[in-house]
């Protein structure tokens, strides 16, 4: 049965929907939306998530856009939360292949926001997410009208070699090791390690609720990723670093990069950023990876920045006593 955890310092919002949503390939995702605290609807801002993260993580950020007239849907993508694996292990972070990932996205699309929820829909993306969404508006394919990603990911720091690492992890995945975690890779989630020295952000209590959270979900806060992750990832990153290929993306886009990120190059980000036709960048200093669980200054930043971006015209009126009502599974 399909759940949300709760922690202490990390109530489930009230007033969702959970829902499992089947995939074209018959994979099973963990997905829920939510409608505005608000009596004015501006839309729909759909949660797409990086790498090893889940629903759990991003229960604040449901109330933030909650607050600001928005209904919301969040969701897992395969391999990762309380969605299917590809994998006997539910600790790896697998994929079997990159555009798996495009099934994901078009399975919640025709299974909520077209059927359920208000236009203009909008995506809200960070990390890993960054990188489907631009792959999707390249191909034309993501299903929104404009695009926020955070600190998005298009290289790598973790990895000090990155044209070896992606050489070695191409081969691997030839000789069929593709569900095999990297090498000195393990079961354990970035967001369960201890605070100092951490890679994802700078205040200590959301960091230590994003852990409790997800100690919480188990096996859904996934550890390393396989062979086959890896290969993808550097495949993707490699293909929109071309820079020939921001000019051919016409969405508008908001990007927001940390100034201080050790796991994603905000260098790369803010090069992609200068060629595409109608995007911008915010780099937030000394912000980490996670910049919507950073310091309050650094998300007052974010959301300033999100307010300009997103649209902020009413498109329809709700009555008060549909915004609050008890979380159910369908």
């Amino acid at each position: 049965m399909l759940t949300l955890r709760s922690t202490p310092d990390n109530p489930v919002p009230p007033g969702g929907i959970l829902m499992p949503v089947r995939t074209a390939d018959g994979c099973d995702l963990r997905a829920a939306h939510w409608r505005p605290t608000t009596r004015t609807i501006k839309g729909t801002v759909c949660l797409v998530q990086g790498r090893a993260e889940f629903i759990e993580k991003y229960y604040e950020t449901i109330a933030d856009l909650r607050k600001r007239g928005f209904c919301v849907v969040a969701f897992d993508w395969r391999g990762q939360g309380e969605s299917a694996r590809q994998v006997e292990d539910p600790h790896k972070g697998h994929v079997a292949r990159f555009d798996d990932y495009r099934l994901d996205l078009k399975a919640i699309e025709e299974a909520i926001l077209l059927p359920l929820l208000p236009r203009p829909h909008l995506c809200l993306a960070h990390s890993m997410g960054g990188c489907v969404a631009f792959t999707g508006a390249l191909e034309g394919w993501l299903p929104f009208e404009r695009l926020v990603t955070v600190a998005p990911m298009l290289s790598i720091r973790m990895v000090r070699w990155p044209a070896a690492v992606s050489a070695l992890s191409r081969v691997l995945h030839r000789l069929g090791l593709g569900g095999r975690y990297v090498p000195f890779g393990s079961p354990v989630s970035i967001a369960t390690k201890p605070y100092p020295g951490n890679r994802l952000s700078r205040d200590p209590a959301r960091y230590a609720r994003n852990a409790a959270a997800a100690a919480a979900v188990g096996a859904g806060a996934v550890g390393d990723p396989t062979v086959a992750w890896l290969a993808g990832a550097f495949r993707a990153m490699a293909r929109l670093r071309d820079p020939r290929v921001p000019p051919r993306i016409d969405l508008p886009i908001l990007i927001v990069g940390a100034g201080n990120d050790p796991v994603c190059g905000t260098p790369a980000t803010e090069r992609f950023a200068a060629r595409l036709k109608a995007g911008h960048i915010l780099v937030i200093p000394d912000a980490r990876h996670e910049i919507l669980s950073e310091r309050d200054a650094i998300r007052e930043d974010f959301w300033a920045a999100f307010d300009a971006f997103m649209p902020g015209s009413p498109v329809l009126d709700q009555p008060p006593e549909r915004a609050e009502s008890d979380l159910t599974a369908a």
